[in-house]
């Protein structure tokens, strides 16, 4: 028999809480480590679930707080930027029918729900810790922290996000790169005619978004072109959200009069990824945003991340040696979905940058959801 094994997380984000809270219930000792302190408990405004995301959250069994947590819709409007409302599209249950189509949360509350569960499974939790090295063979790996401390493990899963210090480590080459378009993302009191997203398209913005995540707040969102973070003092960020914001109607005015505190407003840059070939190099093994990441156009990022950590978790309980050749089905199960959602993303954004009139939106939206219904 095989003695215990032992898994290193490294990153508590949603695919290192998910598959720290999925192989525990199966009896297996993880340390999980997180490089900030905090563990991310009050980072980000908000954040959209859609089915295929909640399904997993189910699974991890923390469904039920989301569901009181956050705001359930089941449809997205289309609007001109003045507000009037062009079209209503329900949304596909792509978690099941048995589900909402999406919940709007705050990203917040989500990652203290998680926080919760993996703090209540018995798990090893080490904060403010990095790992200085990852000394493999072909048994295990040796890992040296900052702390001063090590250790060896069966395996190592980097979920360190996109910005990935493990992924480097092991000589994956791949990073994150820009897709020419930047989002100004704010939380905000609820106005009460907000039920749904919205979106108006055009204006001095690509998009202006809104999404509930509660039953007073909500987070709103414009994306613009890409600039120089440099050159955008983090003391104007209100000032410059509120700026593009104005010139929108319907609930925006509401809206836009909250955009006051620049500590509350967030700019980052779209960015794309995808590691082809494999997600691993020996016993590491990459999951979520260090192994891909995409624009939030189609809302998906935390859901593949949550796929990740399912399927992985999956395949790890499953009875089969951990071997080059598992974590090579990890990766050839997942890719497919992961490189549809990524070009999805991409190109949503890339037809705005090209000023494409008469793109097939709809088309491509339907196609993706309705890949997304089935199990991953």
């Amino acid at each position: 028999m095989h003695p215990p094994r032992t898994v290193l997380v490294i990153g508590g984000g949603a695919a290192g809480n998910a598959l720290t809270l999925l192989l525990r219930r199966a009896g297996i000792a993880v340390d999980l480590i997180e490089a900030k302190a905090d563990w991310n408990a009050t980072a980000g405004s908000g954040i959209t679930l859609q089915g295929n995301a909640l399904r997993v959250l189910r699974t991890l069994g923390v469904w039920e707080r989301v569901a009181d947590s956050g705001y359930a819709f089941d449809s997205a409007g289309i609007t001109t930027p003045d507000g009037t409302v062009l079209h209503v599209q329900h949304d596909l249950r792509t978690g099941g029918d048995d589900l909402p189509a999406t919940v709007g949360m705050q990203r917040p509350h989500l990652q203290q729900i998680l926080i919760d569960a993996v703090r209540g499974s018995g798990a090893s939790i080490r904060l403010g810790t990095r790992a200085v090295s990852l000394d493999q063979d072909a048994d295990g790996v040796s890992v040296r922290f900052t702390d001063g401390s090590a250790n060896r493990y069966d395996l190592v899963v980097a979920a360190d996000g996109v910005g990935s210090a493990t992924r480097a480590a092991v000589g994956i080459t791949d990073r994150p790169e820009p897709t020419g378009m930047a989002i100004w993302r704010v939380a905000a009191p609820r106005p009460a005619g907000v039920t749904r997203t919205d979106l108006a398209y055009g204006g001095p913005a690509y998009i202006a978004g809104y999404c509930p995540t509660s039953d007073s707040t909500l987070y709103a969102y414009v994306v613009e072109g890409r600039r120089d973070r440099a050159t955008i003092p983090p003391e104007s960020y209100a000032d410059e959200m509120r700026a593009l914001a104005r010139h929108y109607g319907g609930n925006w005015p509401e809206i836009t009069a909250e955009i006051t505190d620049p500590a509350q407003v967030n700019y980052a840059w779209f960015d794309r990824m995808l590691v082809e070939g494999s997600w691993h190099r020996g016993r590491v093994v990459l999951a979520g945003d260090a192994a891909h990441c995409c624009p939030p156009t189609l809302a998906q990022g935390a859901a593949m991340s949550l796929e990740d950590a399912a399927v992985l978790a999956e395949l790890l309980t499953g009875g089969r040696p951990w071997d080059d050749d598992l974590f090579q089905a990890y990766y050839e199960r997942r890719v497919p979905r992961v490189r549809a959602v990524v070009e999805a993303s991409v190109q949503i954004g890339q037809w705005q940058l090209d000023g494409v009139r008469d793109a097939d939106l709809p088309g491509l939206m339907t196609r993706t959801m309705t890949m997304l219904k089935e199990l991953p």
